[in-house]
């Protein structure tokens, strides 16, 4: 289990390269949902979304060889975004597996910062092929199955901890795992009362699966949300969300692209659906904790485009 003493000294590592990022209270948030806000805005992190920290730190981390060999990684977007953009000013040549449903802009992204990127049919291949990459020597960025990565991104629980007024519940979205294992036991540890809840959507349900069997199990991917599209979470998270997280919630893909829309429009914040899903699962939170609770969301990436929402609103009928 990472321990906030990790988190701690991967914020040192990582200090100079990424952003502390604003944690502010939300006004239109709080009138949206009838309850205190304050957002953690990782949406304005480099590379626009909290990926960059463990990226980061997994790249500080290598020895001399793995430098000049290279590193790959597997993502549905922001992660291998992070990979590209941070390896290329780190100097490290990268290579960046996604799936043909990642969105257009994370591809392009990911190749103008020197990256490599090969598409793969469907995140299952994507993961499956970069296991084959690997294995010509080049070291595994893992999106959230390691624990200096975890450590990394859970300095954004750290700086939520320090820089945030009074909290009773803390959202934060699932893919992998990664970031809601580093956030929980990091704000576990500075605010023991603090409820951490996970979010996930239906079509990506990888960490609520593996906490009704009891451990990471494979699940059908359907989610328009590449973003969170996991096929699996790690026995690495799985543990910590089972000892951490309050519960997981889950929200529809519709959902959370009415909540990219509200967003945009009461907090005034240009996220994507990976964050979105935190409003309608908010909801939910204050249905179950009653009156009294003030709400903390880590708004975790604002990589999509206009188009990119555009579409999705239409697609459910939301404009």
């Amino acid at each position: 289990m990472i321990t906030v003493e990790d988190v701690e000294a991967a914020a040192g590592r990582i200090a100079e390269h990424v952003l502390r990022t604003p944690t502010v209270p939300s006004p239109g948030l709080s009138a949206l949902l009838g309850a205190p806000v304050t957002a953690k805005l990782e949406l304005l992190q480099r590379t626009g979304s909290f990926k960059a920290r463990g990226a980061t730190a997994k790249l500080l981390a290598l020895g001399e060889a793995e430098r000049a060999a290279g590193v790959v990684a597997v993502s549905g977007g922001n992660h291998g975004i992070a990979v590209a953009v941070m390896a290329g000013a780190l100097g490290v040549e990268a290579t960046v597996v996604m799936p043909r449903s990642a969105p257009a802009r994370a591809v392009e992204r990911a190749g103008a910062a020197g990256a490599k990127v090969i598409l793969a049919d469907s995140m299952d291949d994507a993961f499956a092929l970069v296991d084959e990459v690997r294995d010509q020597g080049l070291t595994l960025v893992h999106p959230f199955d390691d624990p200096v990565v975890i450590a990394a991104q859970g300095t954004v629980g750290l700086e939520f901890a320090e820089d945030a007024g009074e909290l009773t519940d803390v959202l934060v979205s699932i893919g992998g795992g990664g970031l809601i294992s580093g956030v929980a036991a990091a704000l576990r540890a500075r605010r023991p009362g603090v409820r951490i809840w996970g979010v996930e959507t239906e079509g990506a349900r990888a960490m609520s699966e593996a906490l009704a069997s009891g451990g990471p199990s494979p699940v059908e991917l359907s989610s328009i949300v590449s973003t969170l599209s996991a096929p699996s979470v790690s026995r690495l998270t799985y543990e910590h969300a089972s000892a951490l997280v309050a519960d997981v919630l889950t929200v529809t893909d519709a959902e959370a692209v009415r909540g990219t829309l509200d967003l945009a429009e009461h907090a005034k914040l240009w996220a994507e659906p990976a964050a979105g899903c935190l409003l309608p699962a908010a909801r939910q939170v204050l249905e179950r904790v009653g009156e009294g609770a003030r709400l903390g969301l880590v708004v975790c990436g604002g990589n999509a485009t206009t188009a990119d929402v555009a579409a999705w609103a239409e697609r459910f009928g939301l404009r």
